[in-house]
């Protein structure tokens, strides 16, 4: 069994910075990749980013490229999403997630319901 254990949340003005972090323990080795989501008030869960656990490979979604930045430390089993230039509009809570099983190249990787292992969440929200 997979524990996720997300931190570094938090309030930040529009325009600034912050990195969550995501702890993982338990059976580390088994899951394929760590996405991180967000889940607005009345809004689907949205998938942000994906690292494979393997080679590393990165995935955004459009509307944070080039101002999210995905990265693991494998030695502290720790995967973070540095996340700056934050507008009003990244505001909600953020999880990370694990899966066991690629995903099939015409589908993607941010299909929320293909991940097997989830954190509680931890809230950000960017406001002035």
């Amino acid at each position: 069994q997979l524990q996720l254990v997300e931190s570094g949340g938090g309030l930040v003005q529009p325009g600034g910075s912050l990195r969550l972090s995501c702890a993982a323990s338990g059976f580390t080795g088994d899951y394929y990749a760590i996405g991180w989501f967000r889940q607005a008030p009345g809004k689907e869960r949205e998938g942000v980013s994906c690292i494979s656990s393997s080679d590393g490979r990165t995935y955004y979604v459009d509307s944070v490229k080039g101002r999210f930045t995905i990265s693991r430390d494998n030695a502290k089993n720790t995967v973070y999403l540095q996340m700056n230039s934050l507008k009003p509009e990244d505001t909600a809570v953020y999880y990370c997630a694990a899966r066991a099983f690629p995903w099939k190249p015409n589908l993607g990787w941010g299909r929320h319901f293909e991940y097997d292992y989830w954190g509680q969440g931890t809230q950000v929200t960017v406001s002035s």
